[in-house]
């Protein structure tokens, strides 16, 4: 069967609203926030949402003076229903964008339905290589000379979605998972915000599996 090709998305014709999804210290949502910031990413942090109360990329958002929620995933029955709520936050804030930063739960059909081709996340590897939790051990087990970062359109599939922007880190014999990780991280942080004003610019469409900038073939 030939592949699926999805129509070109065209630029958004208001202020693009992200919603960035964090667990932990935040270091990639400061990297967005930066970008705002700065002007070199043009759209508005609509929201931080966490699952952890003490996640310290809550206070990063505050600092900003960006708005935040704590929805605390053990207090839904299931998945669905906790998805249903991420969906409900973001759609109150006229979210467009969900951004995955640090965010160490797996999102399912609830929110991807409702936010479709619009959930990023990063990974710390280049992906499909080394998916999953511990990226930058599997890479220094495997022996592998090269990995990197990703960012990808999320699906139901573990980091299997589509591809939007890579960057490459040199893998050192004197590497360890913390230096590894550190450089791996420089990186994420630059390729982030690219991405995100990439997906915000329009003009790409879903091939397969691939994502393709211009029009329809």
């Amino acid at each position: 069967m030939p592949p699926e090709v999805g129509p070109a998305r065209p630029p958004p014709t208001t202020s693009a609203r992200l919603g960035v999804l964090v667990s932990g210290r935040g270091s990639n949502l400061q990297a967005l926030i930066q970008a705002v910031e700065t002007g070199a990413l043009n759209a508005r942090i609509a929201l931080v949402l966490s699952n952890r109360r003490q996640a310290g990329g809550l206070d990063l958002a505050r600092a900003a003076g960006i708005e935040t929620v704590v929805l605390e995933h053990r207090q839904f029955a299931t998945r669905d229903e906790y998805d249903q709520k991420l969906a409900e936050e973001l759609h109150a804030r006229h979210v467009t964008l969900v951004c995955l930063a640090g965010f160490m739960r797996l999102v399912g059909p609830r929110l991807l339905d409702a936010f479709p081709d619009a959930v990023l996340n990063i990974h710390p590897s280049l992906l499909p290589a080394f998916p999953g939790l511990n990226a930058q051990q599997q890479a220094l087990e495997h022996g592998a000379r090269v990995t990197g970062a990703t960012v990808h359109l999320v699906t139901t599939d573990l980091d299997a979605g589509p591809i939007v922007l890579q960057a490459c880190v040199p893998v050192h014999d004197v590497d360890t998972i913390q230096s590894l990780s550190e450089r791996i991280l420089v990186e994420e942080h630059r390729i982030y915000p690219e991405a995100v004003a990439s997906v915000l610019a329009g003009g790409w469409r879903i091939e397969g599996r691939r994502f393709l900038r211009g029009g329809s073939a």
